[in-house]
């Protein structure tokens, strides 16, 4: 587990790579969006949305392209780092954006009808950050979070992950076997059970286009590699490379990098 100081130096280290992050990092299978928006989907009505803590808008810009019964959906995205912010403006110039974090939400009392969160919901003080999400969802909205893992039941990607020594390639084996939504079942058991229903969990298969040289760089934003020291991290993705090189999948060319999109939901009361 990392300390406080390392947790808080990695959920700060975005900004740095804002550009690569836009670039390199996945979107979400489109299937786990939709049923994070199941329980409010309606006809004739578009829904309002929150993305918060936004990135560089990778699930912004899918939410903002999505229909449901005719009508696309109105979308607002929330990022506190000013870089990650810049980017998601440049490149959705038309979605509203503004700075906020998930524990101050600049948005009214029961404006949105679905808070999202791809990638990030991990970084948020839930104690401060869920009475905000509760109080800006309208009764019977949803709240979801999104992660991409890598599917390490593919022998080739099990492998990446002992090439890196498994410095945070985010492995889907790993979140089968520990407790990370735990942190928000704790929460609704100790007082958000009159707010919230229970949590549903759910996984989409997905994959992400990649080469060798595009899988080192999607590496690169992650924020164990971005907090390392120089020397280290281009030793650890110096191996990463050659077993990449080595490995018959992944040795020329564009390859498919499985990834399983897991999901949860909250339905607010």
């Amino acid at each position: 587990m990392d300390s406080p100081d390392e947790s808080a130096r990695r959920a700060t280290s975005f900004g740095a790579a804002a550009p690569a992050y836009a670039r390199h990092r996945p979107d979400y299978a489109t299937a786990a969006i939709r049923w994070a928006l199941g329980p409010v989907a309606a006809p004739g009505r578009p829904v309002r949305i929150a993305d918060l803590g936004a990135g560089t808008g990778k699930l912004t810009a899918q939410l903002a392209a999505m229909e449901s019964h005719g009508t696309g959906p109105e979308v607002v995205a929330i990022e506190p780092d000013p870089e990650m912010l810049a980017e998601l403006r440049r490149h959705l110039p038309g979605v509203t954006a503004v700075a906020g974090r998930a524990e101050d939400i600049p948005l009214p009392d029961r404006s949105v009808d679905a808070v999202l969160a791809g990638q990030s919901a991990h970084w948020f003080d839930l104690d401060r950050a869920m009475p905000e999400v509760a109080r800006v969802l309208a009764p019977g909205g949803v709240f979801a979070g999104l992660w991409n893992a890598d599917d390490d039941r593919v022998d080739w990607v099990a492998g990446l992950h002992q090439a890196s020594g498994r410095r945070n390639v985010v492995a889907l084996s790993r979140y089968l076997a520990s407790d990370d939504v735990d942190p928000f079942t704790s929460w609704l058991s100790s007082g958000g059970a009159d707010v919230f229903g229970a949590v549903e969990e759910a996984a989409f298969e997905h994959a992400h286009a990649r080469t060798a040289d595009s899988l080192i760089e999607t590496m690169r934003t992650h924020s164990m590699f971005l907090i390392m020291e120089p020397a280290e991290r281009e030793a650890v993705l110096g191996r990463v490379r050659e077993y990449l090189a080595a490995t018959a999948q992944t040795a020329s060319g564009e390859f498919l990098l499985p990834l399983c999109t897991l999901a949860i939901r909250l339905i607010r009361h």
